[in-house]
């Protein structure tokens, strides 16, 4: 057998370095779609999406699947120290809210929770 990496018997070594990849923790994404779920109980929201890049990973909430997002939550990690890495977006593209605290973003979103149930 030649110095081909992965030939039979070869145990080839994971590679070194971050994927460069911006992702939720746990905790994070837990949070996320426990508020999730509880939106689309009140009939809110009807489905998801994720979007992960270098610079930021992003959760997008809509009505309706052919919709704009109702909500969009973006985790810009670079922005940490300045103005918070979280942000919230409102439908027409607005933020609604910046913070270092993710449950103080979701905020707005869980007012407009109470609201929906209140009304029921």
């Amino acid at each position: 057998m030649g110095p081909n990496p992965g030939a039979s018997g070869q145990v080839v070594a994971f590679p070194a370095g971050r994927s460069g990849q911006v992702g939720f923790e746990r905790a994070e994404l837990q949070r996320i779609l426990d508020l999730y779920g509880r939106m689309v109980a009140a009939g809110e929201w009807r489905d998801y999406a994720m979007d992960f890049t270098k610079q930021a990973a992003i959760f997008a909430a809509f009505r309706r699947t052919s919709e704009k997002p109702q909500a969009q939550l973006e985790k810009r990690p670079a922005l940490r120290n300045k103005q918070g890495m979280w942000t919230l977006f409102g439908e027409h593209g607005q933020v609604l809210k910046r913070g270092h605290d993710l449950s103080n973003v979701l905020a707005p979103v869980e007012r407009r929770l109470l609201k929906a149930v209140d009304l029921d």
